[in-house]
């Protein structure tokens, strides 16, 4: 974003499935104030932008009617269709500015933002005399945004990459043509993960979990990567981008998003029963949705998943309208990367602990979320029969490194008497 002197003030138009949702305006100071149309506001058909603005939410007609305003970062509904870790680094470096310029970096990467939500930078003779007053318009200027050809954000820590296969070859997607896949280069840090990453996701499915199409895709078949460090593995993970379905946008949100939390906020100030009672309330198919998630929470403790926090569950907007419980993403067995981990990420019912997670514990969660237990207890159990009957020969043929096999079977035989896995003991002393 370019400013002159004086306090000057870009706009950006925020449009969803072709309606205009609003304006954000983005002062030199580093205030951000976002204003809805008054035709979005009384249109009770209107696309939801957020749950927290869907006609059905208790509080929908108070937030919509006042500006949202902030100052150097933006309300956490926008917020968090922001990159961070290294990814927001990267792009923070190339357009020159600090990682906390949330309105900079929104503007540059408007045009692919996770779900639905586009973000246009306009000119200030087309602004609308109640966005601005007259003296911030004659201070206006239009946010210039740098390099068009290929931006894309993806919310989250690793380091990713929105592309679009053709004949078994990724490329980065072009600004415009969207991309559906998501590609996960090897980290860093800990060794192995996308090995990690495709195990887990396909033991969850094996257990009852819905997820994405996944796959694990040799380093030499991605193109146009930026020059990054990357460590000498063989694959990157791929999974296929549920809010993307032949060219057409599908809005999302995460539950950070929905319950107004900073990224940073992701591991606390919320917890799992606030998540069922969400979809149980407000979800298409509130029942099914409570019992996926469920299985899912079960499925994280069994594969020692302790980052299953906020921002890693989601809905989806099929009918533009009404939430849905996304597909899983971001299942990782985490134990083998964080030494002696024995937590969940938020709390379940009474606690974290993975290895007092009970039935018991289950059904004071149900309770606590005003959910059926008779209507949940089926799904775990069926959870188990699952894993139990799978998992072991499964893991056998899955390319998780020997190592992690070891600790994730290690990690089974530790489990509440509820919940217990036979482990196979070719790992044992891997």
């Amino acid at each position: 974003m370019k400013m002159t002197n004086g306090d000057t003030v870009s706009v950006l138009e925020l449009t969803l499935h072709g309606a205009t949702v609003g304006y954000l305006a983005g002062y030199r100071d580093g205030r951000t104030i976002l204003t809805f149309t008054p035709e979005f506001v009384s249109n009770d058909a209107r696309p939801t932008f957020s749950l927290i603005t869907h006609p059905n939410s208790p509080k929908a007609a108070d937030i919509l009617a006042k500006p949202w305003v902030k100052r150097q970062k933006l309300h956490p509904v926008l917020s968090n269709l922001l990159p961070e870790g290294a990814l927001r680094d990267y792009l923070a470096q190339a357009l020159k500015t600090h990682t906390d310029n949330e309105f900079e970096l929104f503007a540059y990467l408007g045009r692919d933002l996770p779900g639905a939500l586009i973000a246009t930078a306009i000119e200030p003779n087309a602004i609308p005399d109640y966005v601005l007053d007259d003296t911030a318009k004659a201070n206006a200027v239009k946010t210039v945004v740098q390099d068009e050809k290929k931006h894309f954000s993806l919310a989250g820590v690793q380091m990713k990459f929105s592309m679009r296969e053709k004949d078994g070859r990724y490329q980065v997607a072009e600004t415009g043509a969207l991309g559906d896949w998501i590609i996960k280069t090897p980290s860093t840090t800990h060794k192995h993960v996308p090995l990690n990453e495709f195990t887990a996701m396909r033991l969850a499915e094996l257990a009852g979990v819905t997820i994405p199409d996944i796959r694990l895709v040799e380093m030499d078949k991605l193109e146009q990567l930026p020059a990054i460090n990357l460590p000498d593995e063989e694959y990157a993970f791929a999974i296929r981008r549920f809010d993307r379905q032949d060219g057409v946008r599908i809005h999302m949100e995460d539950f950070a998003q929905i319950l107004v939390k900073y990224p940073q906020d992701k591991y606390r100030s919320a917890n799992y029963q606030q998540i069922g009672k969400i979809l149980y309330d407000f979800a298409e198919d509130g029942l099914g949705d409570v019992q996926q998630f469920a299985r899912r929470l079960l499925v994280n403790i069994l594969l020692a998943n302790g980052d299953a926090h906020l921002k890693n569950w989601s809905v989806i907007y099929p009918d533009t309208v009404t939430p849905t419980l996304s597909p899983a993403y971001d299942i990782v067995t985490t134990r083998v990367y964080m030494g002696d981990e024995r937590e969940f990420a938020l709390n379940l019912g009474k606690g974290k602990n993975w290895y007092e997670a009970s039935m018991a514990q289950f059904e004071y969660w149900a309770g606590k979320a005003n959910i059926p237990w008779r209507a949940i207890r089926p799904h775990l159990l069926d959870t188990m029969e699952k894993a139990r009957g799978l998992w072991p020969d499964a893991l056998k043929d899955l390319p998780m490194d020997d190592a992690h096999k070891a600790g994730l079977t290690e990690h089974w035989q530790n489990l509440h008497p509820d919940f217990p896995i036979e482990d196979e003991p070719e790992y044992a002393s891997a």
